[in-house]
């Protein structure tokens, strides 16, 4: 299979643009450059607005996408992507205000601390209490606390991962439902074909996957700890069941799809999909490309029917 047009024409335009180095660049510096890449969403939400909330000793911001009708709705509490580094509500604006429509469920999108500034586990903690304030208050957003779901992409689809393993083992909020779109969850195998396929010009790259983790991490051993690569966890029995997206042009395409096969041999039910002729990050592109869009239809339909049979 070849890449798909549209994700060719951006990768061609991508690759030529002058980057600066990894080494010259600061996180907070990056995070300007995406700042200044965003465009707005163009598609409306009922309501949309951002709510501080009080955690344990600091302060975080959620965001709140309400669909129409009168609720109370079920919700998918969301963790977006970017290396646990980048990333932030405005720039996984559009997949929320997408998925809230596509799935007719309150979408809460959690604003979780960012490395190096505050390294693991800050995200985790934040991912979890995030989730345990939404279940707490969920009268108070509309929610129905018997309907919530987690999801993410890329690294907050490895937060969505491990919160739900931290409510099984904490006896936490109830989940129903784990969407995880090309997450970062660990490999079985030391060298994964999808690493040395992908390792560079497909926009997610090895050098800076690298990068990342010497942003996140403390120190080399925490690569396999599980809350940061929850598929070498040994028992991942009793979990929510799973949507797993795939992208075959990704490095971390062979670690969505471990992490199914890990959760299918514990029993626990799981629709994974790899599309074929996408990178990593590709939900992004939604609004211009029509098979991302399709991949969010039709995930938020399963997410819909989670909640449906609930």
């Amino acid at each position: 299979m070849h890449l798909d047009p549209h994700i060719q024409i951006f990768l061609n335009q991508y690759n030529e643009m002058p980057r600066p180095s990894l080494e010259d660049v600061t996180p907070p510096q990056l995070r300007e450059m995406e700042k200044m890449s965003l465009t707005p969403s163009k598609e409306a939400v009922k309501k949309v607005y951002n709510k501080e909330i009080e955690l344990n000793e600091r302060t975080l911001t959620i965001r709140v996408y309400e669909p129409e009708g009168t609720g109370p709705f079920p919700a998918l509490v969301y963790y977006h992507g970017g290396g646990w580094v980048l990333g932030s509500l405005d720039t996984h604006d559009s997949i929320c205000r997408s998925y809230a429509n596509g799935a007719n469920c309150i979408v809460v999108s959690v604003d979780y601390r960012l490395a190096p500034e505050d390294k693991f586990p800050a995200a985790v903690n934040d991912a979890y209490e995030a989730l345990y304030w939404i279940s707490a208050h969920a009268s108070q957003l509309n929610i129905d606390s018997n309907k919530i779901a987690v999801g993410g992409d890329s690294a907050g689809g490895n937060l969505a991962a491990v919160v739900s393993i931290l409510a099984k083992e904490r006896q936490g909020p109830s989940i129903v439902h784990q969407l995880l779109i090309y997450p970062s969850l660990g490999f079985k195998n030391q060298h994964p074909a999808s690493m040395k396929e992908n390792a560079e010009g497909y926009f997610l790259s090895k050098d800076l996957m690298d990068w990342f983790r010497l942003q996140y991490l403390n120190n080399k051993e925490e690569e396999q700890h599980p809350y940061n690569a929850p598929v070498l966890l040994e028992d991942l029995s009793s979990l929510p069941s799973a949507t797993i997206i795939t992208a075959q042009y990704d490095p971390l395409r062979d670690s969505g799809k471990d992490y199914a096969d890990a959760l299918k041999n514990h029993g626990v039910p799981v629709t994974y999909e790899n599309y074929e002729t996408m990178i990593h990050g590709f939900l992004g592109f939604h609004e211009f490309v029509p098979l991302a869009q399709q991949a969010i239809n039709k995930s938020a339909a399963q997410l819909r029917q989670v909640f449906d049979s609930i």
